[in-house]
């Protein structure tokens, strides 16, 4: 934005871009340290007035202060004003800005499954995504963080090597899917597929729950 005019440093877009073998740019997390792919990262840019504001689509203008995707690096960068130090400015910053990311990624997840659902791309139900994973047509394994562990277990038996979802209850699920629950969802190949689970691994420093294999 016009009214960013922090200079380059640690965290911040500009000095330490850093290109990584296939990933694209890197970025220094403002907290850590850590110096990491974008995607791995969160990137909040300051608006006008002053505001902190998250750039989870990274397509906010401005420079970028740059965060490791965690719940506790958040509230530090909160209660030590790293993001004014960062900025080199006043920065206001909401005290619950890590449940406000926590509610956005989620949103973000939820919108991603539901795109694929109308895609054709993602079903539910045990014995359709049973169907999908023997087929070897699934790239993502949703499954509620509430399913029943034999359930589960079945599953994930046949969903070795792929990545799998547990970051919500089976009443979050369901809707996405017309339902009042759903315990399983099996995503096929592609961007849809692959945005998903790039937000699941954001959204994982913030709730209960995993994303792995």
């Amino acid at each position: 934005m016009d009214g960013v005019d922090a200079e380059s440093g640690p965290g911040i877009d500009g000095a330490e871009d850093k290109e990584c073998e296939g990933d694209g740019p890197e970025r220094r997390c403002v907290v850590t340290g850590e110096v990491k792919p974008k995607a791995e990262l969160l990137r909040f840019v300051l608006s006008p007035d002053g505001e902190v504001v998250p750039d989870v689509g990274g397509r906010l203008p401005g420079r970028g202060i740059w965060l490791c995707a965690r719940r506790d690096v958040v509230n530090t960068a909160v209660a030590k004003r790293l993001f004014a130090k960062a900025a080199r400015r006043a920065a206001n910053v909401p005290a619950d800005l890590a449940d406000r990311l926590e509610t956005l990624l989620a949103r973000r997840c939820l919108d991603a499954l539901g795109l694929a659902r109308r895609a054709g791309q993602a079903v539910c139900g045990f014995e359709k995504v049973r169907a999908e994973l023997k087929a070897r047509r699934t790239a993502v394994l949703i499954e509620a963080r509430d399913a029943a562990e034999g359930g589960s277990g079945k599953m994930k038996a046949l969903a070795t090597g792929l990545p799998v979802v547990a970051l919500f209850d089976a009443a979050e699920l369901g809707p996405i899917f017309g339902r009042d629950a759903t315990v399983h969802a099996s995503l096929a190949p592609g961007g849809l597929s692959r945005r998903l689970l790039v937000e699941a691994r954001l959204l994982a420093g913030f709730r209960p729950g995993s994303v792995g294999e």
